[in-house]
């Protein structure tokens, strides 16, 4: 995640502040990772871009409540801060109270990500009892874009009811919104209603192609479409910095984001550019398989939300802290590596220490190698130093490329 206010705050406040973790830190010492957990797939809406391909049935194999308690204790020991729990929709779960109490009994930073549809008047006090830290609610455009996407008439109207209770409730409440081909266009009006409602978080995320978002990669956006999604972003959030304002902007799936911040301040900031590029070397970019982590509903760990078709264990079987430290993995391995074996733009990349490579799992759905270039990035060879003849790997209507083997880093590290 590219924490886009925390940036533009540290420069107008202190421009040596340093709000990030340390560049690419191989595994962290102190703590765990971030767990997203998808504690059930079952879902109310069968949304166009959904990672998680949920539908709304039952699926077999998913943990009890018991079996949840067990993990957290298991997370708590590893010193994992952070649980975000997700679905499916996880309201749909009958005991994701249950399961909030407890989290936030044990001191975890309890986040919940939800479409929203389900908050209600019904629910609202359920939901403050808990004291979540943070709720997420999706959201892909205004309503005719929305419901087109999320495949229900009225959805719209449903998630911004529960946007409304929560801040009302005095919940911090956010947008999550995924930028794709077919609703560029909304991103202004929902940058303006996250003003006219006082919504506390803005979260962009660029379209990863994971799930049943992998079918419809071809509706990604162009790059010079994401570059100008990017600028506004970016003047929004300054113009708030300015202003005084404290909403939050955060990006997700796409750490060429900081590269662009980059170039961005060189051309409208220069005089702030050198602290910009200080602090995103320390940020270190993409974190999958060190920083983030997720737990899909069966108890499968993988090294973030968008790898659910490759798996480095289950807790049914071990402890999750045993999953996350065994490099025996090829892809584990690779990931917590200070500098990971990638190849392509992305080996010849001069920022690549604030990038960390980007999204591995991009360009393993196009590629069936883990270490190709990222295709989702949007930068011009000649804006991260690479010869300008370097043909791109080529974005076409998504079939993942079979292989027997995949690229596998050459030197196993020590943790």
């Amino acid at each position: 995640m590219f924490r886009l206010s925390q940036y533009m705050n540290a420069l107008r406040a202190d421009p040596d502040s340093k709000p990030t973790r340390p560049v690419g830190s191989a595994v962290r010492k102190t703590t765990g990772p971030v767990v997203i957990w998808n504690l059930i797939r079952r879902c109310n809406l069968t949304c166009k871009h959904c990672y998680a391909t949920s539908a709304d049935k039952d699926f077999p194999g998913e943990l009890n409540t018991e079996k949840v308690f067990d993990v957290m204790d298991d997370l708590k020991d590893f010193g994992v801060p952070v649980l975000i729990l997700s679905g499916g929709e996880p309201l749909m779960r009958p005991d994701i109270f249950e399961i909030s109490h407890h989290a936030k009994d044990m001191g975890f930073y309890v986040g919940l990500s939800s479409n929203g549809t389900l908050i209600t008047e019904d629910n609202i006090q359920d939901i403050v009892d808990v004291g979540y830290n943070y709720v997420g609610i999706s959201i892909d455009g205004m309503r005719e874009t929305h419901d087109k996407f999320r495949r229900k008439e009225g959805s719209y109207d449903e998630a911004l009811r529960g946007i409304r209770l929560c801040r009302e409730a005095g919940i911090k409440v956010g947008l999550r919104f995924t930028l794709t081909q077919d609703n560029k266009q909304d991103l202004p009006a929902l940058l303006q209603l996250m003003k006219d409602e006082d919504i506390d978080k803005f979260y962009l995320s660029h379209l990863n192609y994971a799930g049943r978002g992998n079918k419809n990669r071809g509706d990604d956006l162009h790059h010079q479409m994401t570059r100008a999604a990017m600028d506004l972003l970016f003047e929004t959030c300054w113009n708030d910095v300015l202003s005084g304002k404290k909403r939050e902007f955060v990006t997700g799936n796409n750490d060429a984001d900081g590269v662009y911040l980059l170039l961005w301040a060189r051309e409208n900031l220069p005089q702030y550019a050198d602290q910009i590029e200080t602090m995103l070397n320390r940020w270190g970019g993409n974190s999958s398989g060190v920083n983030i982590s997720n737990i899909d509903n069966i108890g499968n760990v993988h090294p973030d939300t968008m790898w659910w078709d490759y798996t480095i264990g289950n807790i049914k079987e071990r402890s999750f802290s045993d999953i996350w430290m065994d490099t025996t993995d090829p892809l584990m391995a690779g990931l917590k590596q200070k500098l990971r074996p990638v190849e392509g733009r992305c080996a010849s990349c001069q920022y690549i220490n604030i990038c960390g490579g980007n999204s591995r799992t991009r360009a393993w759905s196009l590629s069936g190698n883990f270490w190709a270039e990222d295709p989702g990035c949007y930068l011009s060879n000649s804006e991260i130093g690479v010869d300008k003849d370097q043909d791109r790997l080529e974005v076409t209507p998504w079939s993942r490329k079979k292989s027997q083997t995949v690229a596998t880093p050459e030197t196993k590290i020590s943790v």
